[in-house]
């Protein structure tokens, strides 16, 4: 009873901690508010049915994709600046378990190498040449958004809560989401989580 208590005290600390780490490089920046503003944007833009005021919407929310892409560029800039090696790593178990990476270290990916993946993804789907569709840019584009926030709460608690989070949030599970990112996210991702 006393070791089970003492896990879950470990647990609930590392968790706090990795949350408030990420909290304060996240609050130095506007990527969350940014994120919903598109989301809610490409709603707006796929509800709207005059094409001109369409095309308007459309081009409003590029101005919104480049900040974002600024902004989280900055964001893991700093992370992977401030953010040193013990408390970068994660674990690949699909449930928490309190120090993983100093007992397992052979199933844990670095966060800082996983943001970058993240921030390449966004800005490679947002710089896409005008020629591909709207829709599907911002099909993609949403789905790179929420694999990266999938990434952030896996840091925080696990897989299997992030997973769990984007199925009641987004309606979309953790397949759909690598299914729908860029190619070239997908292979990086799973280079760097070994999926």
């Amino acid at each position: 009873m006393l070791a089970g208590y003492g896990a879950y005290t470990l647990k609930s600390k590392t968790q706090k901690r990795r949350i408030a780490l990420l909290g304060t490089h996240l609050a130095q920046f506007q990527v969350e508010k940014l994120m919903e503003n598109l989301t809610q944007g490409y709603l707006r833009a796929l509800g709207e049915k005059d094409a001109e005021r369409q095309t308007q919407i459309w081009n409003l929310l590029a101005s919104s994709e480049q900040d974002l892409c600024d902004q989280f560029d900055r964001f893991v800039a700093g992370f992977a600046k401030d953010v040193g090696d013990e408390d970068a790593r994660v674990s690949t178990f699909p449930v928490f378990i309190p120090e993983a990476h100093r007992f397992f270290p052979d199933k844990t990916f670095d966060m800082r190498r996983l943001l970058a993946v993240h921030a390449q993804g966004i800005r490679g789907v947002a710089g896409q040449d005008a020629g591909s569709s709207p829709k599907s840019r911002a099909f993609m584009l949403s789905a790179e958004l929420f694999l990266m926030q999938h990434s952030c709460h896996w840091y925080c608690r696990s897989r299997t809560v992030a997973s769990g989070r984007m199925l009641a949030r987004h309606h979309t599970s953790y397949a759909q989401l690598l299914a729908s990112v860029s190619p070239e996210t997908r292979r990086a991702y799973g280079a760097v989580v070994g999926t």
